[in-house]
């Protein structure tokens, strides 16, 4: 496997060589430059008395650049992600939101370094890359750095809205990493000598390494049809079957009713990283992988909002790793999986088998301008007892000369649970400032 820095200078070279065999084509001027400036200021307020209120400021810059086409098809792309915390970290490792940037200073990193052939309806894509739109493996682009992927991917789109895609991923970079490592969230904090932090973390450090994911699978969106089938292999990890659908029913009202339904299956020998370890999740080790999974959503759109209940349940299951948790290598701990009742800081992969429901309410005013979210959620859980997040969002697009600038405040408490779900049993508020421009 080609290590990150080669990889990077073999884009480079493969990206110079390209531009000086095809310069007829043109590449450069119909190539395409975007990215993002960001201001964060994450907060974390604990009414704990023996856990330390942390937080962090950053600011930075995601740039994302891809030539135009060469050879009939032939592009490269390439992204870097650079964030500084101004000196504002506490001089006490506690008392730093590691979530946002890490416990240093400053970070500088290429995400993206890929080779993609597009031409009709194929695709591939080869090198450091963003898993767009993939559920467990997708970019948990809640911070400055978004999560990259060493990976190669193939797609077919046989008739508009309808894909068929294979990806084999070798190794990936989290949000606060340098590089990519063949480790997952579970890994603790340092493994190997990555710079991950805000992870699970429950695996020791003489786990053997993580040898990457197959993944297959169908997307279908026809006017309000959503649905897709996957299949991932978290190579000795867990092999996990997932469906999910949505459908929303066109009345001509303007008040458009929603139904969706969520499946998953996974199961694992004993041959997979928690059992070779006797690693415990939610306290509980176990002799093989099995979870399962259900999900519903009732909803309603109306004019400028929507309005949903939505409801998981992860079943117990004697004798599995964590009682019947669900293995998810590349969300655990972010709170970033696509399961219905996932709220900001955590959901059902986070606080372990069980039931829950959420209500969650969507509306926009001054031509979508402003965003406006708040929503709750009630956990019932096997290990982690019960507790229920309360949740509100504000967004706000500006225009005119300041087009492309967003503001926007997160702001989540939670309470309740056992078992130390949130410090000392005590609530938890975080609040999350992002300024954003796109350009």
């Amino acid at each position: 496997m080609m290590k990150p820095r080669a990889l990077a200078a073999a884009m480079f070279c493969l990206f110079a060589a390209s531009t000086a065999a095809h310069a007829d084509d043109d590449i450069f001027s119909n190539g395409h430059v975007d990215g993002d400036l960001r201001l964060y200021n994450f907060n974390r307020l604990y009414d704990s008395k023996t856990v330390p209120n942390a937080s962090a400021f950053s600011v930075g810059a995601l740039i994302n650049a891809q030539t135009g086409t060469f050879l009939t098809g032939f592009s490269v792309g390439g992204s870097f992600a650079t964030v500084n915390s101004l000196g504002t970290h506490s001089s006490e490792l506690a008392k730093i939101d590691t979530t946002l940037a890490g416990p240093n200073n400053s970070i500088g990193t290429f995400s993206q370094a890929y080779l993609q052939y597009q031409n009709g309806m194929f695709l591939f894509r080869g090198g450091y890359q963003y898993l767009a739109d993939d559920p467990w493996m997708g970019n948990n682009d809640s911070r400055i750095i978004p999560s990259s992927y060493n990976a190669l991917k193939v797609q077919i789109t046989p008739l508009p809205g309808w894909n068929l895609f294979a990806v084999r991923e070798y190794s990936w970079k989290s949000r606060t990493s340098y590089e990519m490592y063949a480790d997952n969230l579970y890994y603790p904090s340092k493994y190997d000598g990555d710079s991950m932090y805000g992870n699970n973390g429950s695996l020791p450090l003489h786990a053997r390494s993580a040898p990457g994911t197959w993944e297959g699978g169908t997307t279908y969106v026809n006017g309000g049809l959503n649905a897709q089938l996957r299949y991932y292999d978290f190579m000795h990890f867990a092999r996990t079957a997932y469906a999910v659908g949505s459908y929303v029913i066109d009345t001509g009202s303007g008040f458009n009713p929603v139904i969706g339904a969520q499946y998953l299956a996974q199961n694992d020998g004993s041959d997979n990283r928690f059992t070779e370890t006797d690693t415990k999740l939610f306290g509980t080790a176990g002799n093989h992988v099995k979870s399962r999974v259900i999900g519903g959503d009732i909803g309603v759109v109306i004019p400028n909002g929507r309005f949903d209940i939505f409801y998981n349940k992860v079943a117990h299951e004697e004798g599995a790793v964590g009682g019947g948790a669900l293995i998810s290598p590349y969300t655990s701990n972010y709170g970033t999986d696509p399961l219905f009742t996932t709220s900001m800081i955590r959901g059902l992969i986070e606080a372990g088998p069980g039931r829950a429901w959420k209500g969650k309410f969507t509306y926009d005013l001054f031509d979508k301008k402003l965003e406006l979210t708040t929503a709750y959620a009630k956990y019932m859980t096997y290990f982690r007892g019960n507790s229920h997040d309360l949740y509100f969002d504000v967004i706000y697009h500006l225009d005119g000369a300041l087009k492309g600038l967003t503001l926007r405040n997160r702001w989540e408490l939670s309470n309740g649970g056992i078992d130390n779900l949130n410090p000392t049993n005590k609530t938890f508020v975080y609040n999350r400032l992002m300024i954003d421009y796109k350009f």
